[in-house]
């Protein structure tokens, strides 16, 4: 039962109690009792009508209950698929991203596996860098790499030996002018870490003078070592295998690097090296083409001699092919001349002999 119909019966039992209390207090009041009778009447009727209404409004709501049920059940079975479905593709989505992840991981193995490899390689070219020589062997290393990349095996030599046996790193055997140009590696690694690494300005003033230094007594070294009057160029090259070292040195240095120059050493990276070395391969084709041209016009002149040899040589042959030509005109006319006198000759015989027998057939008629 809802609420309203509580109400409706909670009102009907008080009017009828109320009805009941008048009845009691004037019984006597017939008119009364009688409007109390046909309001009681009346509320029973009221009560079986809302009773066969309850009757049908239960029904109704029991038919929407089962409806409802229905639907509900029908949503529920459609929700369970949808979750269903969800569910299977969110497991094969999972597994997806599972093999995804897999994958990933192996990626990131393999990653890892190379990076500690690499850090190995790190931790074995710090120990390459810290010994002095096998730092002086890794630019050698890379100067040998560098200049074989570029030019050809006859524009240089390794660990050339010049007059006094002092060995270079390398010779590039340029022609004369300019002739050939030493190359030496050197690798001040101290002294820059000491830059790097300075804490305060004391230690930092420390190291760029001992980086000066150390940079100056290599070029300085280079100068009278590699530099020959009569046997080198006026310049030699000095190789710094850090492209860090190098940029240092040109931003912070510009006086060291002058003072290089007016020793006449060139100091040079990896990459400006590579720029050298293109430009000694540019003169050396150069020089190549120069010495090809001067083969190529010996070549052109013997050929003008060989020319005109053979035009003396066939003008002679035509001269014999003309004398050969007029000795046979002289011969047809030798011969000319000698047919017509045989004719002639012929002829003259031919004359003498008609004569003669005609004379000589009478007389044989007579002998007979």
């Amino acid at each position: 039962m809802d609420l309203d119909t509580i109400l409706i019966l909670t009102a009907l039992v008080a009017i009828a109690a109320v009805g009941a209390a008048l009845a009691l207090r004037r019984p006597r009041e017939s008119a009364a009792s009688t409007a109390v009778a046909e309001l009681a009447g009346r509320l029973e009727q009221m009560a079986a009508s809302q009773a066969a209404a309850q009757a049908a409004l239960a029904e109704r709501m029991q038919a929407q209950e089962r409806a409802l049920a229905k639907t509900l059940e029908e949503r529920l079975t459609e929700l369970g698929k949808r979750v269903g479905d969800r569910l299977q593709e969110s497991a094969t989505q999972a597994q997806q991203s599972m093999a995804d992840l897999k994958e990933r991981l192996a990626v990131i193995d393999a990653a890892q596996k190379n990076i500690t490899e690499l850090s190995s390689q790190v931790v074995g070219l710090q120990e390459i860098l810290a010994n002095k020589q096998a730092r002086g062997a890794f630019g050698e290393i890379q100067l040998q790499d560098l200049v074989r990349s570029v030019l050809p095996p006859s524009a240089f030599e390794f660990q050339a030996t010049l007059n006094g046996g002092r060995r270079v790193d390398c010779l590039l055997r340029l022609p004369n002018p300019p002739g050939p140009i030493a190359l030496d590696a050197k690798f001040p690694l101290e002294s820059y870490r000491a830059l790097r690494e300075a804490k305060d300005e004391a230690a930092l003033i420390q190291a760029r003078r001992d980086f000066a230094t150390a940079i100056r007594t290599h070029f300085r070294a280079i100068a009278e070592r590699y530099i020959v009057a009569g046997e080198t160029a006026e310049s030699a090259l000095m190789f710094l295998p850090s492209e860090a070292v190098y940029a240092e040195l040109h931003a912070n240095f510009p006086n060291v690097v002058e003072e290089s120059f007016r020793h006449r050493v060139w100091i040079v990276s990896p990459t400006t090296l590579m720029a050298t070395l293109t430009t000694v391969r540019a003169v050396l084709k150069d020089v190549r083409m120069r010495e090809q041209a001067d083969i190529i016009q010996n070549e052109v002149r013997a050929l003008l001699t060989d020319m005109a040899r053979l035009d003396d040589r066939v003008g002679k042959l035509q001269r014999h092919f003309d004398q050969a030509a007029e000795d046979l005109r002289q011969i047809r006319t030798s011969t000319d001349k000698v047919t017509k006198r045989a004719e002639r000759i012929e002829e003259l015989q031919l004359e003498e002999a008609t004569p003669a027998a005609l004379v000589t057939a009478p007389v044989a008629g007579a002998r007979g």
